[in-house]
């Protein structure tokens, strides 16, 4: 028999015995394999359909139009400025996330009188309900009876109201620091975590060589912290980038579309202009750009490597 007529043979075996796994356990991973393709595969194939076709106001599909819809897309002068919006957003989201929950992390695992009543606090922004949150923050900007504004009034920094969430720069500076706010607390038990499985014995041996705190936290923690703040920091990328409910509160009373992410845009499509074709073109795009950064950040990171 020669080697080559072996190979095949126990290639064969081995596809019967995987195959043979398979089937045994399709009747575990079946429910499992359901859910994704009723919650995941099939509305994303509706999604990409509906962006293929012509379908009115009323929800009436006429007819397959190819990628127009998409043409109209990427013709809309106002696609770079939602585009730069959408970057800003994400991108001074997560880095000012991620920094000051190193930060936080790293006074949370020190022990101090209290710490489990401020370690419960700090979940709290993340526990509660983000539009909830927002509302409360939208209130307290108003120029005329929110809080804010009466107590920046109070104390002469302001001669009147100011309305922070009129005007597209306060108010997507707003809800930057409340996208902040609610994604601290899981980047935070994140990179906690990750911190508490830091050896001592590397934080001695540190110590021994006489590095100072600040050349220990820099060359022996933070390199292994880079599985937690890769995970967090992905994570974050997709939340940021598909979030809507702060940016509807906080910008949806402005007009135009200076304030608008892809995600706002995608939503005052469908709900004022009832384009069903052209708001599914825009979420075939939304989700290919999320397709590619996440490829792009876990082929360069690798936030699994150390696993």
């Amino acid at each position: 028999m020669s080697v080559t007529t072996a190979q095949k043979r126990v290639a064969k075996r081995i596809s019967a015995q995987e195959g043979g796994s398979f089937l045994a356990a399709l009747p575990w991973i079946g429910p499992a394999l359901l859910l994704i393709f009723a919650i995941v595969v099939f509305p994303a194939g509706y999604m990409i359909y509906n962006s293929t076709r012509k379908i009115s106001q009323v929800g009436t599909d006429l007819k397959g139009v190819g990628f127009d819809n998409f043409a109209k897309v990427f013709a809309d002068p106002n696609l770079p400025r939602i585009l730069l919006n959408t970057v800003v957003w994400v991108v001074v989201v997560v880095t000012l996330t991620v920094v000051i929950s190193l930060a936080l992390a790293q006074f949370l695992n020190k022990p101090f009188p209290g710490r489990t009543l401020v370690r419960m606090a700090v979940i709290v922004p993340w526990a509660a309900s983000v539009v909830m949150t927002t509302t409360v923050f939208y209130y307290s900007m108003d120029p005329n009876y929110g809080i804010f504004n009466k107590f920046l009034v109070d104390i002469g920094v302001l001669d009147e109201g100011f309305g922070f969430t009129k005007n597209a720069v306060p108010a997507m500076a707003v809800a930057i620091v409340i996208a902040i706010f609610v994604s601290v607390p899981f980047t935070t038990y994140t990179i906690l975590a990750g911190l508490q499985a830091v050896p001592n014995e590397t934080l001695e041996a540190a110590r021994m060589d006489g590095a100072g705190r600040w050349r220990t936290y820099i060359s022996v923690i933070l390199p292994q912290l880079r599985g937690a703040v890769a995970v967090a920091v992905l994570i974050n990328i997709i939340n940021v980038f598909n979030n809507l409910p702060i940016l509807k509160i906080i910008t949806g009373s402005i007009p135009g579309y200076s304030a608008d992410t892809l995600m706002t845009y995608i939503f005052k499509v469908l709900q004022f202009d009832r384009r069903l074709d052209i708001s599914s073109a825009l979420s075939v795009v939304n989700f290919a750009i999320v397709l590619v950064i996440v490829a792009i950040y876990v082929k360069t990171v690798k936030p699994m490597k150390e696993v």
